[in-house]
């Protein structure tokens, strides 16, 4: 009877411990937040530097998010953030779930070449195809329009891989089935890959919408208009180092972090540790 008990205080000391990590990574990453969250919300009047630091605002007040959107044309930065990712993320879906597709399924020469080369291009870091890019949406005309924002983000060679890698575990019996049925390889496309590959998509969506709203250093390059200004660049447009005032930048982040946490927290549920069923049950 000893060692089972003794197995037992042994599970229940390591899930204690592994608990105690947990929650300590857990606090640590809650904390910044937290602090965010009660920096913007701190009166006018309340200083934010004393020491020791009050974690919970004295004066609650939402002055700084009534100047930040009376003061700033934040609307107007929160609906192009809005357009680019959300433009983004459609192209993506459409276009790397259309490049996976024959890569994961389809027999043609060379195929294991292009995906490498696919593969590969994740690793060269954008800096090195920025001035490139930048000549190219010069020569299209596109600079300073929220097409230069787009159009480079319309297709990623993470997606393409992520999704062949999806599609590529799919049952070769639906794609079957879809035939007998009648279906073209687009109709394969359509009604039976897209629908297995439900997790990945919304994963990839999550992915792509979360790197183009926070993206800076681009909008930044290819924008000079500021009524073109995205999320990122807005909230720079608040720390200038004549009048920084740390309520209303705390305030611009918390706004910026909302819809990405949102849309986080919407999706979550769909992403399910395998959804090859779903094909068979559409």
């Amino acid at each position: 009877m000893a060692e089972p008990i003794r197995g037992r205080s042994r599970s229940l000391a390591a899930s204690a411990l592994q608990l105690a990590v947990l929650l300590l990574l857990a606090l640590a990453l809650l904390v910044p937040l937290f602090w965010l969250v009660s920096t913007s919300l701190k009166g006018p009047t309340e200083d934010i530097f004393t020491v020791p630091p009050a974690l919970l605002p004295s004066q609650p007040s939402l002055d700084a998010y009534r100047r930040l959107f009376n003061d700033n044309p934040m609307l107007g930065y929160l609906l192009n953030s809005t357009v680019v990712s959300a433009l983004a993320v459609l192209a993506n879906l459409l276009f790397c779930s259309l490049a996976a597709y024959p890569l994961a399924r389809m027999r043609f020469a060379g195929r294991g070449l292009v995906l490498a080369l696919v593969v590969a291009t994740i690793l060269i870091p954008f800096q090195v195809v920025m001035i490139p890019l930048y000549l190219l949406m010069v020569q299209l005309g596109l600079r300073n329009t929220l097409w230069a924002l787009i159009i480079p983000q319309a297709a990623t060679a993470f997606g393409i891989y992520l999704l062949r890698q999806s599609f590529s575990g799919v049952p070769v019996e639906l794609e079957e089935a879809a035939r007998i049925d009648g279906c073209s390889p687009v109709g394969e496309w359509w009604n039976v890959m897209l629908p297995a590959a439900r997790a990945d998509l919304i994963t990839l969506a999550m992915f792509v919408f979360i790197g183009t709203w926070s993206d800076f250093l681009w909008p930044l390059v290819i924008l000079d208009d500021p009524k073109l200004y995205t999320l990122p660049l807005g909230l720079q447009q608040l720390a200038s180092s004549f009048s920084l005032d740390w309520r209303l930048v705390a305030a611009g982040a918390v706004v910026s972090i909302l819809p990405v946490l949102l849309l986080f927290i919407g999706l979550q549920r769909y992403i399910l540790p395998s959804a090859s069923g779903d094909a068979v049950k559409g």
